[in-house]
């Protein structure tokens, strides 16, 4: 936010409406620490036969795989594409470009001759700004709906990665994601060490699934049609199911996850999500940092709406929506899941309830 508030009052919230997957072309974003396993991975996929058209869109470049040698960077760095069409009906392009450019000339040059689209991000990349693109971009909204985070680390170094100087980098990029691929586990010494990543894991992002893998050898059902930007009953489910997260203090990256029997008067809630998103005027109590939300996902009651709303929020882009499902009398209840920088728990809960009325504590 600008310092000099006065020429940039912050925009009111606008809801927005449902927009309905059908007849869309999905898009995976795949993500992960230099290392981990992406690039085996999608050359997995491009290779096996699956009965599925997908085209891949490489993003970054490894050594010795056959098909990225057969691909290609412009020389003096300007955005250069290769289709490759192999034959189990799967497309790969290279491109040299944050993605957008590719995924145009992808619907253009291709049209729709493939059911699923998966982006690989560089190893370093912020996964943030990629997935805002996807979700709220109106000029692609017409032919692509944005699937699913899918988030690689390499379980022999990435509670390395996490305690040392690239632990900014790879906490982004598990916060964000709704499936994380725990790869090359037979790498690991023990199942101690195993076990302590995945505490970790879950401690920074109490959302995800976590599956175990070697060689990132997957199934692809695990990891295509996810929905997880969806309003739908799956996404109702896991808000309600998730398991809440143990967080520290001292943890820079963590889940904090808000359960409350209440209703949350709506125009106390806009503001406040005007606050904690935007403005970032929370703080923790233990450091003195601002908190930032990273991903949000909640489930409310509203004073005088019979429905259940949900609401979704990756960085400063917020989305709220009433479904048509409606509470049971006696079974209103609010249930925040934060993942973010510096939460602390005691501070969002208390300010937080100043946006409903009184309430027992579940």
């Amino acid at each position: 936010m600008a310092e000099d508030s006065s020429d940039e009052d912050c925009p009111q919230l606008v809801p927005l409406p449902p927009t309905p997957a059908h007849g869309k072309i999905p898009i995976t974003i795949i993500t992960g620490f230099l290392g981990a396993g992406k690039t085996t991975l999608l050359n997995y996929i491009l290779t096996e036969q699956h009965n599925k058209r997908i085209a891949v869109i490489l993003n970054e470049f490894g050594e010795g795989s056959a098909i990225e040698k057969s691909l290609a960077i412009g020389e003096q760095g300007q955005l250069y594409e290769e289709w490759l069409e192999l034959r189990n009906g799967c497309l790969c392009c290279s491109v040299k470009d944050v993605g957008v450019k590719a995924i145009e000339n992808l619907m253009q040059k291709k049209g729709r001759q493939f059911d699923y689209v998966l982006l690989e991000t560089t190893g370093l990349a912020d996964p943030v700004p990629i997935v805002n693109m996807f979700w709220m971009d109106e000029q692609l909204c017409s032919d692509l709906y944005l699937d699913g985070v899918v988030t690689m680390v390499d379980a022999k170094y990435c509670l390395q990665q996490l305690e040392g100087n690239e632990a900014s980098q790879a906490t982004q990029q598990i916060s964000l994601a709704d499936i994380i691929i725990v790869n090359k586990k037979d790498l690991v010494p023990n199942r101690a060490h195993l076990d302590k990543l995945l505490d970790k894991i879950r401690n920074i992002n109490g959302l995800a699934k976590l599956i175990e893998t070697e060689r990132s050898r997957v199934l692809l059902d695990h990891i295509l049609n996810l929905h997880s930007y969806d309003v739908n009953e799956k996404q109702l489910a896991t808000v309600a199911m998730a398991t809440p997260a143990n967080p520290n203090h001292l943890q820079d990256m963590s889940t904090v996850t808000i359960e409350i029997t209440a209703d949350v008067v709506e125009d106390k809630f806009d503001k406040w999500l005007e606050e904690i998103l935007w403005e970032k005027t929370l703080c923790n109590r233990h450091n003195g940092q601002p908190m930032r939300i990273i991903r949000m996902k909640g489930m409310l009651s509203l004073v005088d709406n019979p429905h259940r709303i949900i609401v979704q929020a990756v960085n400063e882009l917020v989305e709220k929506i009433t479904t048509s499902l409606e509470w049971a009398t006696d079974d209103r209840f609010i249930r925040m899941i934060f993942i973010g920088r510096h939460l602390d728990r005691d501070t969002l809960y208390s300010n937080f309830m100043s946006s409903c009325q009184p309430v027992t504590v579940r």
